[in-house]
């Protein structure tokens, strides 16, 4: 039971984590429109809405790379008493790990 909650609270502040980067990210590449008095989402709702779409766009490709070279992978891994879908849980991860990754990548850029 207990480690249920600890892995619960790890993807929670995972999670937290990445919409904050996206959040901070999108601000910075957002231009101020505000003056035309048009109605838009938060940048909370853009970063879960952006962070959801590329775990989605994630899940497609890994499932197309699965399929096409027909690979044998088991249908849930199980984690105590946890128990994900293998490529649920990588493309999740991946897109969690994804706006670090292009700041990395940026600072990269720069040197």
């Amino acid at each position: 039971m207990a480690g249920v909650i600890i892995f619960s609270l790890l993807v929670l502040l995972f999670v937290i984590l990445s919409l904050r980067e996206r959040v901070h990210q999108g601000y910075l590449r957002e231009k101020d429109w505000e003056f035309i008095g048009e109605a838009k989402a938060s940048r909370v709702s853009q970063a879960l809405t952006n962070l959801i779409g590329v775990a989605g766009g994630i899940y497609l490709a890994l499932m197309i790379f699965v399929t096409f070279l027909e690979l044998q992978i088991p249908e849930r891994i199980s984690f105590g008493r946890i128990s994900l879908e293998p490529l649920a849980a990588i493309s999740i991860l991946i897109s969690l790990i994804q706006p670090y990754f292009l700041k990395v990548v940026n600072a990269w850029k720069r040197l």
